[in-house]
């Protein structure tokens, strides 16, 4: 299968008041059609750094993206993101915040009954179509994430850009969207980059889990491949022993590799310190 995403050794620097800060050194990641990729890593690693340089919100200092072949240097409909906060138009309902993003990309391209049409089918994609015609504040949180990924859907996107868009949702809550996208991301084959905090999120619901080493000049610093067979069931994966094994090499990342690799940074920037003041 060949690649449709290629983010090239790209480095990303801020500049401050006090000199530039580079958030990414060196990220280079070749995604598929069709695969499901999480990042993950702790505050500060630059996660939502990469997301927002495969939107096309930061233009990287070095390296770039390249989708479907074509240089990514703005934002654009083949990349859909679904955010935390789900953004929806506190004033529209569900079926007329779904519809901005439809007029704006098929306007022109779709009568009216098929704008129509496919408004209420990406509605039921995600099982709102019962509720198309309420306000944000008339349904719960877990709802108007439904609707923010229907409107991400409903552009047609090469690939889906979610930033921890399960964070805020409370654990129940959080299952019942995970299962959902499972079943999407299956009847569709979205290629989907997602940001998550959550190890059991990301081996759940990934064909590779990329986990960030720590900021500044933060990278890539180990890809898991997690070959689990799809369709994927919650309660069986939990007494899996390949799922556990795949677990524990997320955490021991996280909080073993992690940890030795920042203790040995402070020690050099305490020797170097030493010698200065020496």
């Amino acid at each position: 299968m060949s690649t449709l995403l290629d983010i090239s050794h790209i480095d990303m620097v801020f500049p401050t008041p006090s000199g530039d800060f580079t958030a990414l050194k060196g990220v280079d990641l070749q995604i598929k059609k069709g695969e499901f990729v999480s990042l993950i890593g702790h505050s500060g690693c630059g996660k939502s750094t990469v997301l927002n340089v495969v939107a096309g919100l930061y233009k990287a200092s070095r390296g770039g993206v390249i989708l479907s072949g074509k240089e990514v240097s703005e934002p654009g409909p083949e990349r859909a993101v679904v955010f935390q906060n789900h953004s929806l138009l506190p004033w529209l309902t569900a079926y007329q915040n779904v519809e901005l993003a439809v007029e704006q990309v098929f306007g022109k391209k779709m009568s009216k009954a098929e704008k129509k049409d496919w408004i209420e089918h990406n509605l039921k994609l995600v099982h709102m179509d019962h509720a198309m015609h309420k306000r944000p504040n008339e349904i719960s949180g877990g709802m108007k994430q439904r609707v923010g990924i229907a409107r991400a859907l409903a552009m047609q996107p090469e690939v889906l850009l979610m930033d921890e868009p399960f964070g805020a949702l409370d654990a129940l809550t959080r299952a019942h969207m995970q299962d959902s996208l499972m079943e999407i991301q299956n009847e569709l084959n979205n290629t989907v980059i997602m940001i998550t905090h959550d190890v059991d999120e990301a081996v759940l619901l990934s064909d590779r889990i990329v986990m960030m080493t720590n900021g500044p000049s933060a990278t890539i610093g180990e890809i898991l491949e997690v070959n689990l067979e799809r369709p994927r069931d919650r309660l069986s994966l939990s007494k899996d022993a390949n799922y556990n094994r795949l677990r524990s090499d997320v955490l021991t990342f996280l909080y073993e590799k992690q940890r030795k690799v920042e203790n040995i940074a402070n020690k050099t920037v305490a020797k170097e310190s030493n010698v200065k003041t020496a």
